[in-house]
């Protein structure tokens, strides 16, 4: 009777362990939003913009998941920082169908905007069904152009001494980065922007050295201490979260997202990352 009544405890406490830590997974940490701080040091990079902060959110995926007043509540939060610089790295959206149009505008019209530039790239869920829906990545460039963000294909942007590179999404309809990083000015303080890590594997950099910053993983969204996330859409698996040092003097950082494809996450809290220049 004794050793009955022990397992009959010992598994009432299990199953109220696992409740615990499902509700946790589930209603917590999906929305338990983190501020990161980095220090980023630039070549080139002008005297004058030395202490200014880059903001990195990335993986919005706004849609029907998860309740989206989460990103609207944190992107208020992220606007008193008063960033000076913003960079979106792409999957505004968790696409099905139009409807991902109208939720999109009502969240961005509260979009983080830095007080120098806001610039962006698209990610794979912005090119819709299978990744092949053009007229669904134009729609949400038009939608995040009207809202402030400039989005960047395969192509450069240069503010006030710093300068972007945008990759257009690996696995997108338009991924062509020779026609940026063919033509890119070494002796400028750059910085690229790219949605999918994988990228940084390809041989496509023409000596490019600097930092890369990326999303796509979510990190995992859940991992169990002391080991890798068991999941990640990568080929590299190296490439989970944080900064990473290619050994060429690039410096990849891998933004864990803002929002998430399902509502669950675990030791992989969401990130918005808060840069801060400095001069190398």
């Amino acid at each position: 009777m004794k050793r009955r009544k022990f397992l009959k405890k010992a598994t009432y406490g299990l199953l109220g362990v696992g409740t615990i830590a499902g509700l946790y997974t589930w209603q917590v940490e999906p929305f338990w939003l983190e501020f990161v701080r980095h220090k980023m040091a630039i070549k080139n990079l002008p005297e004058d913009l030395k202490g200014k902060t880059v903001m990195q959110i990335s993986d919005v995926h706004v849609g029907n998941r998860f309740d989206y007043q989460y990103l609207i509540d944190s992107f208020k939060k992220a606007q008193k920082l008063n960033p000076d610089f913003v960079v979106y790295t792409g999957d505004y959206v968790s696409y099905e169908n139009e409807e991902q149009f109208s939720q999109l505008k009502e969240v961005m019209k509260y979009a983080v905007r830095g007080k120098e530039a806001t610039i962006g790239v698209l990610g794979n869920h912005d090119y819709g069904e299978n990744w092949r829906e053009q007229h669904v990545a134009d729609t949400i460039t038009d939608i995040l152009d009207d809202n402030g963000v400039t989005i960047l294909s395969n192509e450069q942007k240069e503010v006030n001494g710093l300068n972007f590179i945008g990759l257009d999404d690996y696995w997108g309809m338009n991924f062509n980065p020779q026609k940026v990083l063919q033509h890119y000015d070494k002796s400028k303080a750059n910085i690229v922007l790219c949605h999918n890590p994988d990228v940084c594997d390809l041989d496509v950099w023409h000596g490019y050295s600097g930092w890369i910053l990326s999303g796509h993983t979510h990190g995992g969204q859940c991992k169990a201490p002391f080991l890798p996330p068991p999941m990640l859409p990568v080929k590299n698996k190296r490439y989970s979260s944080g900064e990473i040092d290619l050994f060429d003097g690039r410096t990849l950082y891998i933004n864990r997202a803002i929002g998430h494809l399902w509502q669950v996450r675990f030791n992989v809290r969401p990130e918005i990352t808060v840069f801060k220049l400095e001069r190398a």
